[in-house]
């Protein structure tokens, strides 16, 4: 098993025993999240582009955790939808599909 599907695996195990995470731990997990996605983005290539990106929700909540602004189910889902992006793009890395973007002309 590689470490990012340890991390992927933990993400997962964290987001159903969430009650038993403290506030810094919620947080430390999401940032974590948060730099594995970048980190695996810049390695294949992938631009951060205009409009609304996930990570960057993600990224907001990891740090208003400690402020008590969002419920478990919405950092649980934050979590979850963390595993998803790291999963999707740790198998275009293994993969070692080459992604090119094309700018529009308008």
């Amino acid at each position: 098993m590689t470490l990012t599907n340890k991390f992927i695996a933990e993400l997962v195990f964290d987001a159903n025993r969430l009650g038993l995470l403290d506030t810094y731990q919620k947080r430390r997990m999401l940032e974590r999240a948060v730099a594995t996605i970048r980190d695996i983005r810049e390695t294949i290539g992938m631009p951060s582009g205009p409009g609304r990106d996930r990570v960057l929700d993600i990224h907001t909540m990891a740090l208003s955790i400690e402020r008590g602004w969002h419920s478990d189910d919405e950092i649980r889902d934050a979590f979850l939808q963390a595993a998803g992006m790291i999963r999707d793009l740790h198998i275009v890395l293994a993969s070692k599909t080459e992604i090119s973007f094309v700018e529009s002309s308008e």
